[in-house]
């Protein structure tokens, strides 16, 4: 018998492309969802895909599912977020502070996609470049906070959103494109171009830098990811970026990016006050930004459960 799982692991193969893709976007294992298909193909007596074709192909009852598919799931999930608005009511406030300053990209869609369904929660949308979020957030002066840097706190639940890895940005030409990997000696001649936070909020000192005792030759700030590309670009200076937002760049070839020695993956959370958590238009919205995130960038990676 067909479940609505099914209808989406078959969406997300067709929409995908590959398996690997499929899983990502799932927050599955390559394995969990081969298992899963082939569940399914036993249970329905019949192959849904050809394997090992590329681009990949579906079977004539694979065509039929997606077809289906296409038609229910949004429904359902139209659904669902009527029944949450019904539960919950459909007013309220979401305030949100961003920390992780690339993450507009994803975020806005999802913002649109959640007006469009609950019109009636007032939202509002801020950075963090002056001022640290989560005693506010604490506080009740804000709601959400978008954050690669939890700290501990009985109030406060994260919710982890997708893990990335760190690379540093440097300019086509520099003599550091010749390394497979970067290390914290590297960068004592070099200026760091990063956005307008404290040291200690930034993944290339925590967690690259400090440890090791190293400071770069210089700093220099930006708000704007654009500009920190343009100044990396120019030679003005390397700068430490998440792999999603630096593929558009790496793909259009202005600058090059080499990884953190073995390689730095920070996960990034949206934490909200435990009082909330459960709310039921801040629970879709969280649903739709995840959902957003995995449609949209490139090289994050999924929080698999324990």
């Amino acid at each position: 018998m067909l479940e609505i799982k099914h209808l989406r692991t078959l969406v997300a193969l067709r929409d995908g492309g590959t398996l690997v893709e499929a899983a990502r976007r799932l927050h599955l294992t390559q394995s969990a969802l081969s298992h899963q298909l082939k569940d399914l193909e036993d249970r329905i007596g019949v192959s849904l895909f050809l394997r090992k074709t590329k681009p990949l192909r579906f079977t004539r009852a694979g065509l039929e599912i997606l077809q289906i598919a296409d038609q229910l799931l949004p429904q359902l999930r139209q659904c669902e977020s009527t029944i949450r608005k019904l539960a919950g009511g459909e007013s309220g406030r979401l305030h949100m502070v961003i920390e992780c300053h690339s993450c507009f990209e994803w975020l806005m869609p999802a913002i649109n996609h959640f007006r469009d369904h609950w019109p009636d929660v007032e939202i509002d949308l801020t950075t963090s470049f002056h001022f640290d979020p989560l005693p506010a957030l604490t506080r009740g002066d804000i709601d959400l906070v978008i954050t690669s840097d939890p700290e501990p706190d009985p109030q406060i639940h994260y919710q982890p959103l997708f893990r990335y890895q760190s690379l540093l940005a440097i300019a086509n030409q520099h003599p550091l494109t010749a390394r497979t990997s970067i290390e914290p000696a590297d960068l004592s001649n070099e200026t760091l171009i990063h956005y307008p936070v404290e040291r200690r909020r930034l993944d290339i000192f925590q967690r690259f830098l400090t440890p090791a005792g190293v400071d770069p030759l210089a700093t220099r700030q930006t708000e704007l990811t654009l500009m920190m590309i343009q100044l990396v670009a120019s030679g003005r200076g390397v700068a430490c970026l998440p792999n999603w937002a630096l593929q558009p760049y790496l793909d259009a070839r202005l600058v090059s990016a080499r990884p953190l020695g073995d390689g730095i993956w920070p996960t990034l959370y949206a934490a909200v006050r435990q009082e909330q958590k459960d709310s039921p238009y801040l629970q879709d919205f969280l649903s739709v930004s995840a959902e957003t995130c995995f449609e949209r960038l490139k090289g994050i990676e999924p929080i698999l459960a324990p």
